[in-house]
């Protein structure tokens, strides 16, 4: 395995132009956010923010200025509604699992969307293995939940409901306040959380205006570093821990707080933030040029999600007929664009997206996906590359696989 990546590596020497468009599974920090960070490694706030000693005192400035400004562009009522915690998937954990515990003997349902990420997806099906009645509520053709399902599904007994606020794959922003809205007239005691990953500095959302309870969001998503994330919880709503150990400034994950990256957050929510309506034109607007270039110039292809203002300004996602996602993805890299197939925790199993099935793609469809997101620092030209080198691999692709027939 480690020649064959070897091998694969060598074969990418000598470009002269790539773009990464995988922010979805992994970002590259900007140089901006990496300056930030670097004096907390080892010029200050490298101590243990509990401690009462200078570089101690440091950590924890610099923990709680930066959960400040994170729930200044929440619009929490205070900074201890964010906790910070490793990433997306141990807050998604946090959110499920802290808040069934504490509800335990009120009720046992927990309602989700068919199309939530995996880190929702599956803590649900554990719970349904422990004794939760677990309810996947379905979604439309471009992925929006279907409103009157989740009126008949949610009832006294549920305790939990997690919808995210944009699709992870497809960028579908879903009404979330309405959901809460429906949510809360069923049943006033449910407890509802939202994995606001994708919505975080992507479209205008904050968290008390949102209805929820709690709200996921992730830092590499905003091009921060990756193993840093944050779980809102709303003032007066409890819920437990889900591991134990030495507690620091974060009451809800024990451990010692990782400094440099929780700066890093904050560094890159700021720069999100500071120039939001401008980011999110600049976003929308490669996202279209990418959308129309590729949807007219290259042939049997399906855009997966909706169009303009219903979709999240940064999301691209594109079904190809007759060509496999995984071998486009590989062809693409050979020539320095990079993207992903089908979503992050499920390609290694070359196993069709749970989202695009859900939405009603037949699997050859789903298999012939990429998803590619754009950023505040893509350039028109970088998109201007990744239209000239796309419709070349597909039609290399298709005319090895001979086949032209398109159902």
């Amino acid at each position: 395995m480690v020649e064959n990546v070897r091998e694969l590596l060598k074969a990418h020497e000598g470009l002269k132009h790539e773009v990464y468009l995988d922010i979805e599974n992994s970002s590259f920090v900007p140089a901006d956010v990496l300056e930030a960070m670097l004096p907390y490694f080892n010029q200050r706030a490298y101590g243990n923010p509990t401690l009462t000693h200078k570089p101690g005192w440091e950590a924890y400035e610099a923990i709680m200025e930066s959960a400040q400004k994170i729930a200044g562009y929440l619009g929490c009522k205070n900074l201890e509604e964010v906790n910070f915690t490793p990433g997306e998937t141990e807050a998604n954990n946090l959110a499920l699992l802290g808040a069934t515990l504490h509800m335990r003997g009120k009720g046992g349902k927990i309602v989700v969307s068919e199309i939530e990420p995996l880190s929702v997806i599956h803590v649900a099906e554990m719970l349904a293995k422990n004794g939760f009645s677990v309810v996947k509520v379905p979604v439309d053709s471009e992925g929006f939940v279907n409103l009157e399902k989740l009126k008949e599904t949610v009832d006294r007994e549920t305790v939990l409901a997690s919808f995210s606020a944009v699709n992870h794959e497809i960028g579908t922003i879903q009404p979330i306040r309405e959901i809460a809205e429906i949510i809360r007239d069923k049943n006033p005691n449910a407890i509802i959380h939202t994995d606001a990953s994708d919505a975080y500095g992507k479209i205008p959302f904050k968290v008390r205006e949102s209805g929820v309870d709690m709200a996921t969001i992730s830092s590499y998503k905003i091009l921060g570093p990756r193993g840093v994330g944050a779980l809102y919880v709303r003032e007066g709503v409890n819920i437990e821990r889900i591991l134990e150990g030495q507690i620091g400034t974060q009451k809800l994950w024990p451990g010692v707080e990782n400094t440099p990256l929780i700066v890093g957050f904050a560094k890159a929510s700021e720069l999100m933030f500071e120039k939001f309506e401008k980011n999110i034109r600049h976003m929308q607007r490669l996202r279209d040029k990418l959308i129309e270039g590729i949807t007219t110039t290259i042939p049997d292809v399906r855009l997966n999600g909706p169009r303009g203002e219903k979709r999240a300004p940064d999301n691209v996602n594109i079904s190809f007929l007759r060509c496999e996602g995984e071998a486009l993805t590989i062809e693409l890299s050979l020539n320095g664009v990079y993207v992903s197939s089908g979503s992050a925790c499920t390609r290694r199993l070359l196993q069709p997206s749970h989202v695009l099935i859900a939405i009603g793609r037949r699997f050859e469809e789903a298999h012939g996906s990429i998803l590619m997101k754009v950023t505040r620092v893509h350039r028109e030209e970088d998109i201007d590359y990744v239209l000239e080198v796309l419709p070349k691999a597909v039609e290399r692709l298709r005319g090895i696989t001979g086949s032209t027939a398109v159902e």
